[in-house]
């Protein structure tokens, strides 16, 4: 019965999911025809939600389509700026840049802070 209701929820996963895939084309052509397909499904879904996603991401698309171009994105950069707003969110605000700077460098320096286990050997 659940399965058979065409829930607006189900539309909107599944978008959602095959939107996904836009990632394992190999070329910007294939891209770009992929984007029209799901881009026509989308705005024609009659979900408000998706509509306005999907009109958003085409207004930078052109940005979305250098990836297959270069292979590169910033995700990495957007992590470390959304661990270090948390971290200054944390300590709500740091009277010192100093404190701050350590903080930052104490939780995404990578350092590893593990107690070694000291091995006493004969010599």
């Amino acid at each position: 019965m659940l399965k058979d209701a065409h829930l607006k929820t189900a539309r909107a996963w599944a978008l959602k999911e095959s939107l996904r895939e836009l990632w394992d084309c190999r070329r910007e052509s294939q891209a770009a025809e992929f984007w029209k397909r799901w881009y026509f499904w989308a705005t024609h879904s009659r979900l408000p939600p998706m509509i306005a996603a999907a009109k958003m991401l085409a207004r930078h698309l052109p940005n979305v389509l250098t990836y297959f171009e270069h292979r590169i994105s910033n995700a990495m950069a957007e992590g470390l700026n959304s661990k270090i707003a948390t971290i200054q969110e944390r300590a709500c605000g740091y009277h010192n840049a100093s404190h701050f700077k350590i903080a930052v460098y104490l939780h995404c320096g990578g350092l590893d802070l593990w107690p070694r286990r000291w091995t006493h050997s004969k010599v």
